[in-house]
C-alpha cells in the first residue's frame, strides 16, 4: 500500500541522482551517511576576521579549529583536494591531503559531491595564493545530498522555484540569506525599542468571532467543537484596546494578521505587522515616536540615515514632513482653493484622471470619500521621502478619534515612504455610543455588498462602556517596511516562505490504491 505514495517519487531520479544514491551506499557502508553529534567550534566570519589580514609567513602555529558547512566547490587533484565550504556566515576553504588524514576520511573525501553537508578539523594556513585555509587532520561526510543544487555558475533565477524552494535559494545565494537576515534584525531593533519604552508585549486571539479593527475581507474558518464559524484575524486592534480598557497602559503585538485579498508585489495574504497602544497619548505623540523609531532603527541595523530604493535615495533623519491630507491635494492635485471643497470639481478631476471611475458611482460618494480618492490618485506616488499626512475624513475613519475642533476629521495620521502606506495611527475613539454608531454605519455597508466593511463588536463597545483611558495606537506593515529598507521589489523577497499555488507532485491516478 505504501508503494502508491513512493513508486513515483523513485521515478523522478535522474542520472546525477542515482549515481549520487549509489555513493550513498557506499558512504553507509564505510561510516554512515546521516553522521550525528559533531559540533563547529568556529565560524568563518570570525577566522576571516582574525587571521586573514595576515601574511603567509605571520599566521604560525593557529589552534585546532573544527568547522562544518556545505560544500560550494569541490576540486580534486588525486591525492589533494580542495573544498570551498559555506559555513552559514561565508565561504571558507578547506584542504585534505592523503596521508594528514587518516584511510577512512581520504575514503570518504573520494565520494564527496558539490551541495553535501561535511565537517573537517584542522589548522590555519595560507595557501601561495593567499587564501587562508584550513588544513584538515580529521574529515567526514555528515550528510550525504542527493539532489544536485543548481548550477553553480548562474545559480537559481527562476523567482517562483526561488520562493517555492526558498532552502535551495538560501543555499545557494548568501545575498538572500544577508537579506532575511535584516529582516530578522528590524524585528529585533523594533522589539527592544518597545521593552525600552515600557510597553508590555502582548499575544491576542488568531481566530476572532467577529471580524474587526480593519477594513479587509477575512479568511473564514470553523471549530467543529464549538460548531463555530470564526474568522482568521484581520488586524488585532479590537484586543489590544480591551487590554488598555483592563489597565494595562502601553501594550504591542508583533504577529501574523490574514487577509483574503490579492497578491501583488506590496501584499501576501499572510503578513507581520506590530501593533502599538499607549493610554494618555494622543496620534501626534506617536508622530514623534515614529520618527524615534525609524531614524533610529536605519542608523543602528544599517549604519546609516541614508538608504537607497532602486534609483531613489531616501533620508530617514528627523524630523519628518508633515501635512494635512487637504494640504496634500492642494499641493500635488490640479484642484486648486476651492475646488477642493467642490465635490463636482473633485468628480471632474478623478474622470479625467483614470477611465476606470464612472461618474454615477462617483457622485453617490461623500466629499470626504472623494477627497481619500483624490489623494490616492494625485498624491500617494509623490510622498517619497517620509511624511505623514494628518486630518483624514472621518466618513473613512471608522475607529477614530473626531477632531474637537472639527467634527468632518479625525486625529489620524498614516505615514508613508517611497508612495506606500507604512503606518496607521490614530488618537483612539472612546466614546462607546460614537463607537455604536460608527459600528451601525459599517455594518449597513455590508449589508450593501462591501466585504471589506467591519462587523458590530458589541463586546469591544461594551469594554468602552466600562471605560477607557484616552489611547493612542498605530500599527505598522513589517513585511513592507522590510522590503523599504533593504530594497527588495517584492514582498515575496523578505518573506521566508511566501504564499504560493499548490504544487502537484503526483496526479491522482498516480496513487490511486489499486
Amino acid at each position: 500500500m505504501k508503494d502508491k505514495f513512493t513508486r513515483p517519487w523513485t521515478d523522478l531520479f535522474n542520472d546525477q541522482m542515482s549515481s549520487r544514491l549509489e555513493k550513498r551506499e557506499k558512504l553507509n557502508e564505510l561510516s554512515g551517511a546521516y553522521k550525528n553529534g559533531y559540533k563547529p567550534n568556529c565560524k568563518s566570519v570570525d577566522l576571516t576576521k582574525e587571521y586573514g589580514h595576515l601574511e603567509k609567513e605571520e599566521i604560525g602555529e593557529t589552534p585546532v579549529f573544527e568547522i562544518g558547512g556545505r560544500a560550494m566547490l569541490v576540486r580534486s587533484f588525486g591525492k589533494a583536494t580542495f573544498i570551498q565550504i559555506d559555513d552559514g556566515h561565508g565561504r571558507f576553504q578547506l584542504y585534505l591531503r592523503k596521508g594528514d588524514i587518516d584511510e577512512n576520511s581520504f575514503a570518504e573525501s573520494k565520494l564527496l559531491d558539490y551541495g553535501d553537508i561535511v565537517f573537517a578539523k584542522g589548522k590555519l594556513f595560507k595557501t601561495n595564493k593567499g587564501e587562508l585555509t584550513l588544513a584538515a587532520t580529521e574529515f567526514c561526510i555528515l550528510t550525504k545530498s542527493i539532489r544536485p543544487l543548481p548550477e553553480k555558475f548562474h545559480g537559481m533565477t527562476d523567482p517562483e522555484l526561488r520562493y517555492r524552494m526558498r532552502y535551495v535559494d538560501l543555499a545557494m545565494n548568501p545575498e538572500v540569506r544577508e537579506k532575511l537576515k535584516k529582516r530578522s534584525q528590524i524585528v529585533r531593533y523594533i522589539r527592544e525599542f518597545f521593552y525600552g519604552r515600557d510597553y508590555l508585549e502582548v499575544e491576542t486571539p488568531m481566530m476572532h468571532s467577529v471580524a474587526g479593527g480593519a477594513s479587509a475581507k477575512p479568511f473564514k474558518t470553523h471549530h467543529n467543537a464549538l460548531d463555530m464559524d470564526l474568522s482568521m484575524r484581520i488586524a488585532p486592534e479590537l484586543h489590544l484596546k480591551r487590554l488598555i480598557a483592563g489597565g494595562y497602559q502601553r501594550v504591542f503585538e508583533m504577529n501574523r494578521c490574514f487577509r483574503n485579498e490579492g497578491i501583488s508585489l506590496k501584499h501576501n495574504p499572510e503578513f507581520t505587522s506590530i501593533e502599538f497602544y499607549q493610554a494618555y497619548a494622543t496620534y501626534e505623540d506617536l508622530m514623534e515616536l515614529t520618527e524615534d523609531l525609524l531614524s533610529g532603527l536605519v542608523s543602528e541595523v544599517f549604519g546609516t540615515n541614508k538608504l537607497k530604493f532602486g534609483d531613489r535615495e531616501i533620508d530617514y533623519s528627523k524630523p519628518f514632513r508633515r501635512m494635512s491630507m487637504r494640504e496634500s491635494v492642494l499641493e500635488f492635485s490640479p484642484l486648486g482653493g476651492d475646488q477642493i471643497e467642490d465635490t463636482h470639481a473633485m468628480i471632474e478631476a478623478l474622470l479625467a484622471k483614470s477611465s476606470e471611475y464612472k461618474k454615477a458611482d462617483l457622485e453617490k460618494l461623500p466629499h470626504g470619500k472623494l477627497l481619500e480618492l483624490c489623494f490616492e490618485e494625485f498624491v500617494e506616488a509623490k510622498l517619497i521621502q517620509p511624511t505623514f499626512i494628518t486630518e483624514y475624513p472621518t466618513v473613512i475613519s471608522p475607529l477614530s478619534r473626531r477632531n474637537d475642533q472639527n467634527p468632518e476629521i479625525v486625529d489620524r495620521f498614516e505615514f508613508f515612504i517611497n508612495g506606500w502606506e507604512i503606518a496607521n495611527a490614530f488618537s483612539e475613539l472612546n466614546n462607546p455610543s460614537d463607537q455604536l454608531d460608527r459600528f451601525a454605519d459599517q455594518a449597513v455597508a455590508k449589508e450593501q455588498g462591501d466585504d471589506e466593511a467591519c462587523d458590530v463588536d458589541y463586546d469591544y463597545v461594551r469594554a468602552l462602556e466600562y471605560g477607557m483611558a484616552p489611547t493612542a495606537g498605530e500599527g505598522i506593515g513589517i513585511d513592507r517596511l522590510t522590503m523599504l529598507l533593504t530594497d527588495s521589489p517584492t514582498i515575496r523577497e523578505v518573506i521566508f516562505f511566501p504564499l504560493l499555488k499548490k504544487e502537484i507532485f503526483f496526479s491522482e491516478t498516480e496513487t490511486e490504491e489499486e
